[in-house]
C-alpha cells in the first residue's frame, strides 16, 4: 500500500535526539504528523499517487554444512525506521521494512575502542534464546567504531536542494530549510557552503560561502520556492563539480541531497543514478540523502544513491529528527572513519547447524567478496555502530568436512558459534586490513543485556510487520512486553516513543 498525503501541524514531539549528541535535548519545535487520521483500519489510497520501495527477497535459513560463510556490506542508514513511524502515525501499511535500519536506528553501549587502538571499531558478540521461536538461538554482532574523527580540516560541504513542484507541501520544503538551518548553525569559519538547487534546470544559489556566514546561508534557505519537474542528476553533477573545485584535502567532502526521490527529467531509475554516482564516489566526495515527504517518496532511488555514493540516508519526517540527525549525530554523519566495511560470519557446524541473517537484504555480498577490494561496501561514520543479528538453528548430529576452520569438526566437540571476520580501510586508501572475532561459549547468555532485550524487540515487531514466512510466531505484543521492560537509560525518548509505535500498529491491526 502506498502513503497518503495528510495535514500537519506544528505540536510538541517526543524527543528524537541520539543520546550519543550532546545538544539541548528540550525539543519543541517538531512537526508531527496529525493522528486523528490513524483508523481501525489501513486507509484507502488515491491511486494518483505512489511510493516506490526496494524488494529485495529476506534470506531463509542456510545450511552450514554447505554454507559455514555470511557476507554483508555494513550500513548505517536510518531511513527505514522514521519512514515507518511517519506511515503508521498515518494511519498508512508499512512498506519499505528494512529490519537493520529499524535496528541501527538506536544506540547500543558497546565497548568503545580505546585511545590509540589499530583498527577504529570493536566488536561485540551477543547469543541468547530466540524470543519467538525458543527451539532458536539470537546471535547480536555489534561493531562500534571510533567516536576520534580521522580529520580534524575543515568541512566543504554542498547543499543540493529539491525545489520541484512535488516539493510544495508543508512536511517537504518547508521542513528541508528548517532541517538545514539545523545544519547552518554547526558550522564555524573553517567550512564552506555551497548551495544547489535543482526542478526543472538546476541553480547555483551560493559558491564556497564561509561557514560562519550563517545569515547569508539562512536567508537563502528562507527564500526556497518550489515549482516545475525534477531534474536531479543534473542537479547531482553540479553539486560534485562545485564540491570538487572546493575540494579539502584531508577534510571532509560531502554533498548532502534533501528531496523526495521523485526525480522525472533526464536519468531518473536508481540504476541510471547508481552509475553516476558510481563515478563520482571515487573522487573522495562522499554524499548524504535525507528524505522528505509522502505520496511519491522514491525510497528505493534514494537508498541506491547513498548506498553507491559512500553516503548514507536519513528520512526526516519531524525537525526533531532533523536535528537527530544533523545535529546530534552530526560527526557519524559527515565523518567517515571506516570505508568499505565488510562483515563475513564463519559458523561452526558442531553448536549452529543453520542460520539465517535477519535484515540486510540488498546489502548482501558473496563470499569471494569479501577479500575484494574493489567490491564497494558501506562506509561507517565516527561514533556509528553497525548490529545485525542472526538466527541461529543448533547443530544436532555429526557436521561435514571442508577445508575451513570449523568444518572437520563433530557436533558436540567445539564449544565456539561463529567467528566474526570485518574488513575495511582507513579513509582514503586503497587496501583494506582484516580483524577477527570469535565468539566463543561465553558469549550465550540466559539474561541478555537490556540492549540485547530491546534489539530483538525492534527485530520481533520488523518480522510481524513485514510478514516474514520465517517469523514463527513472531507477535507485536510481546516485541511490545519486551521493549518496554528493557528501555534502560532512555535520555532521548526513542525507546519510549519505539514502544508507543507498536501500539499504534496494534490499534490499527486490531
Amino acid at each position: 500500500m502506498v502513503a497518503v498525503v495528510a495535514a500537519v501541524a506544528v505540536v510538541g514531539t517526543l524527543g528524537a535526539c541520539s543520546s550519543g549528541g550532546s545538544s539541548d535535548a528540550s525539543y519543541d519545535q517538531g512537526i508531527a504528523y496529525d493522528d486523528s487520521f490513524a483508523t481501525e483500519e489501513w486507509r484507502d489510497v488515491p491511486l494518483d499517487e505512489q511510493e516506490e520501495y526496494d524488494d529485495s527477497p529476506e534470506q531463509p535459513f542456510q545450511d552450514v554444512s554447505t554454507s559455514p560463510l555470511s557476507t554483508f556490506a555494513s550500513d548505517v542508514d536510518t531511513a527505514s525506521y522514521s519512514n515507518l513511524r511517519r506511515q503508521l502515525n498515518q494511519g498508512v501499511a508499512p512498506e519499505g521494512v528494512r529490519i537493520e535500519e529499524l535496528v541501527n536506528y538506536f544506540d547500543y553501549d558497546y565497548a568503545t575502542p580505546e585511545p590509540g587502538a589499530v583498527d577504529p571499531f570493536t566488536v561485540t558478540t551477543q547469543i541468547a534464546e530466540s524470543p519467538w521461536a525458543p527451539e532458536h538461538q539470537l546471535a547480536m554482532i555489534g561493531v562500534q567504531a571510533t567516536a576520534a574523527k580521522a580529520t580534524s580540516r575543515g568541512n566543504n560541504i554542498v547543499f543540493l536542494l529539491d525545489v520541484s513542484g512535488s516539493m510544495d507541501e508543508p512536511n517537504k520544503l518547508p521542513l528541508l530549510a528548517d532541517s538545514f538551518e539545523l545544519l547552518v548553525e554547526q558550522l564555524d569559519e573553517d567550512d564552506t557552503v555551497s548551495i544547489v538547487t535543482y526542478a526543472g534546470s538546476e541553480q547555483v544559489l551560493a559558491d564556497s560561502v564561509p561557514g560562519d556566514q550563517r545569515g547569508t546561508l539562512v536567508r537563502i534557505l528562507r527564500e526556497l520556492q518550489a515549482g516545475g519537474s525534477t531534474g536531479g542528476a543534473q542537479g547531482l553533477q553540479t553539486a560534485y563539480e562545485l564540491a570538487a573545485r572546493n575540494f579539502v584535502e584531508g577534510g571532509n567532502n560531502r554533498v548532502i541531497l534533501a528531496t523526495d526521490g521523485d526525480f522525472n527529467v533526464g536519468p531518473s531509475t536508481p540504476e541510471q543514478l547508481t552509475d553516476l554516482i558510481e563515478e563520482h564516489a571515487k573522487s573522495g566526495v562522499y554524499i548524504s540523502v535525507l528524505g522528505f515527504g509522502m505520496g511519491n517518496l522514491k525510497d528505493n532511488t534514494m537508498e541506491a544513491i547513498a548506498d553507491h555514493g559512500n553516503g548514507n540516508y536519513a528520512y526526516i519526517d519531524t525537525l526533531d529528527e532533523a536535528r537527530k540527525v544533523l545535529v546530534d549525530e552530526f560527526d557519524s554523519t559527515m565523518f567517515v572513519v571506516a570505508q568499505d566495511l565488510k562483515v563475513q560470519v564463519e559458523f561452526n557446524p558442531a553448536t549452529v547447524a543453520e542460520y539465517r541473517l535477519l535484515g540486510y537484504d540488498n546489502r548482501r555480498l558473496e563470499d569471494e567478496e569479501f577479500d575484494d577490494d574493489t567490491k564497494d561496501a558501506g562506509d561507517v561514520g565516527a561514533g556509528h555502530a553497525v548490529t545485525a543479528f542472526y538466527e541461529l538453528v543448533p547443530a544436532r548430529g555429526v557436521s561435514q568436512d571442508d577445508d575451513l576452520d570449523y568444518q572437520d569438526v563433530e557436533s558436540g566437540y567445539s564449544s565456539d558459534f561463529l567467528t566474526v571476520h570485518v574488513r575495511y580501510k582507513n579513509p582514503g586508501d586503497t587496501t583494506s586490513a582484516e580483524v577477527v572475532f570469535p565468539a566463543r561459549a561465553s558469549a550465550y547468555t540466559a539474561n541478555p543485556s537490556s540492549d540485547f532485550r530491546f534489539a530483538s524487540a525492534v527485530v520481533e515487531f520488523a518480522l510481524a510487520v513485514t510478514g516474514s514466512p520465517h517469523a514463527e510466531d513472531a507477535n507485536p505484543a510481546r516485541a511490545r512486553e519486551r521493549a518496554e521492560a528493557a528501555l534502560g537509560d532512555d535520555r532521548y525518548g526513542l525507546r519510549s516513543e519505539f514502544v508507543t509505535l507498536i501500539d499504534t500498529y496494534q490499534r490499527i491491526t486490531d
